[in-house]
């Protein structure tokens, strides 16, 4: 019984030996070779970067990455020349004529420039909301980078704001990031308190009655007066003359919708208490619901004034009659 628990021991240890023995040849095995592409954060790039199973070298830098936020194309023989000095060798390049080096980036839009400045204007010179502050740069706007990993919102410096000439010059910072704290970009421009005002998304012709999908919203300076602020406010009534595009919609570019044409036969109803006639009129005028018109009663040949009430509806009441009836007859 002892001779074989001491044989099962033997093999055991064995068996370890064994086990840690391959693992030891695989990993001295392992063999250097080329990525295709690679990503780095900082402005250095290191033989680990570019070559799997790089050992002890792994964090010898060999070349400066490229500039934020771009991309470049090392040739394989000036990697391996690189690489050379440093004792690391059969690297197995896979076939490949170039490796591409890419640095990782945080994209700084116009957008987050724009916002921020707008924030500090509304907050420090009383310029309404942020979204209604308009702002025009100097020199057009691009897109700039800084580290990936600078996080946190952009900060005002400085800020200086003209009432007189709308004029603003304002310097940014990231205090995240390195490159932009040690040169804090600088923007100059005008900024112009704006309003949303409705106007049509195409040619509306005259008499044509509004729909949702008819209107746009457009932003405009607020010295330069407000028109229909509320979709809500054009919605169902009709233009009172041709519309265009880009014009802001005034309440006098709008009337409520004619259901009587000019000259359009009608019917025309005589309402007394308890008495309700309907005989032929011609609208002598066009109008919409709740106007007055007047009517010209087809087998009297006279003209009386009545309401529009519906579409091709005129009603006439007792008092209306009795009025006309008791105004005094016109002087030859």
């Amino acid at each position: 019984m002892i001779q074989t628990r001491h044989l099962h021991r033997i093999a055991a240890f064995a068996l370890a030996l064994f086990v840690a023995g391959a693992g030891g040849a695989a990993a001295q095995s392992a063999r250097p070779a080329l990525r295709a592409s690679v990503t780095v954060q900082g402005d250095l790039v290191r033989i680990g970067d570019l070559v799997e199973n790089a050992g002890p070298v792994a964090n010898v830098a060999i070349f400066r990455a490229p500039d934020l936020g771009t991309s470049g194309a090392v040739p394989t023989d000036r990697i391996v020349d690189a690489i050379r000095p440093h004792q690391l060798i059969d690297i197995d390049t896979r076939g490949l004529a170039e490796v591409t080096v890419a640095r990782a980036s945080r994209a700084i839009a116009l957008k987050e420039v724009s916002d921020r400045i707008a924030e500090a204007l509304s907050q420090q010179y009383g310029l309404g909301e942020p979204h209604h502050i308009g702002l025009t740069f100097d020199r057009p706007l691009r897109t700039f980078q800084v580290e990936a990993e600078a996080a946190g919102e952009l900060r005002v410096l400085a800020l200086n704001y003209d009432a007189r000439t709308n004029r603003f010059d304002v310097t940014l910072d990231l205090p995240s990031s390195p490159i932009l704290h040690r040169q804090p970009p600088r923007f100059t421009g005008t900024a112009t308190e704006t309003v949303d005002v409705i106007a049509v998304e195409r040619p509306i012709e005259r008499g044509a009655v509004l729909q949702a999908a008819d209107l746009a919203t457009l932003r405009r300076p607020k010295t330069q007066g407000a028109g229909i602020t509320d979709p809500a406010a054009a919605i169902g009534l009709a233009a009172r003359h041709p519309l265009r595009p880009g014009q802001p919609l005034l309440a006098t570019d709008l009337m409520k919708p004619e259901i009587v044409a000019r000259n359009e036969t009608v019917t025309l109803i005589y309402q007394a208490p308890g008495i309700t006639l309907t005989l032929r009129g011609q609208a002598q005028d066009a109008g919409a619901l709740g106007d007055t018109v007047g009517v010209l009663n087809v087998q009297t040949k006279h003209v009386v004034q009545g309401v529009i009430s519906g579409p091709g509806k005129v009603t006439v009441s007792a008092a209306t009659l009795h009025l006309a009836a008791a105004a005094p007859p016109a002087k030859p």
